[in-house]
């Protein structure tokens, strides 16, 4: 289960709820239940973020989607912040919201080196901070800071690992009608996707 939350000058703006799933190799099902459906694939090559109400399914190339929920994949089956943490030290300060939690902040691999050694004011606050269970090692909160001081907050609860998943789960088939366009519009704030696409590529018929 998770909880993914939106906030805005420490005041939430959004809130939305669903089950996540992983599997390997980096591939990913998130299953939005409220406050409305909506359904979010990486099948390893692709990644998909399907809107029923709008009719319209956005696609990007893993590899070039800047979403925050596109790395997540590489924690599949394994739940090791070093995979996707260069460096990883406990952040000095943070308060974790579950019990038995320490919480890192993360350098991210392939980025910058640490922002706080940075001593810029900016570059400080765009941060990464992720929380984890001190005995099991799962994951239970990330915390994505942008220079902005906007923030996007995961909670994760729940965790059962080698469940029985149909590999068909992990692959997008558009619905008839669905309109396919390309872009990175999911990785955007709640405000955002409400944004025309760019180029309509096909529909499903």
């Amino acid at each position: 289960m998770f909880v993914e939350r939106y906030i805005d000058n420490g005041k939430e703006v959004r809130s939305e709820a669903g089950t996540a799933y992983f599997g390997r190799p980096g591939k990913m099902r998130w299953e939005y239940v409220s406050p409305e459906r909506n359904l979010y694939v990486v099948d390893g090559k692709w990644s998909w973020f399907y809107v029923p109400a709008d009719h319209t399914v956005t696609r990007t190339r893993t590899k070039e989607s800047s979403d925050w929920r596109t790395p997540l994949a590489l924690l599949a089956g394994e739940m090791k912040v070093s995979r996707i943490c260069a460096r990883a030290e406990i952040a000095k300060g943070q308060q974790p919201v579950q019990a038995g939690g320490v919480v890192l902040i993360c350098q991210l691999r392939g980025s910058n080196p640490s922002p706080a050694a940075s001593g810029n004011a900016e570059a400080e606050n765009a941060r990464v901070l992720f929380e984890v269970n001190r005995e099991t090692g799962e994951l239970a909160r990330i915390l994505v800071t942008d220079p902005g001081g906007v923030q996007l907050e995961f909670r994760f609860a729940n965790w059962k690992f080698d469940p029985r998943i149909d590999a068909t789960w992990f692959r997008f088939n558009p619905p008839r009608g669905v309109a396919i366009v390309d872009g990175d519009l999911a990785a955007k704030s709640p405000e955002s996707r409400a944004t025309p696409p760019v180029s309509l590529v096909e529909s499903s018929r």
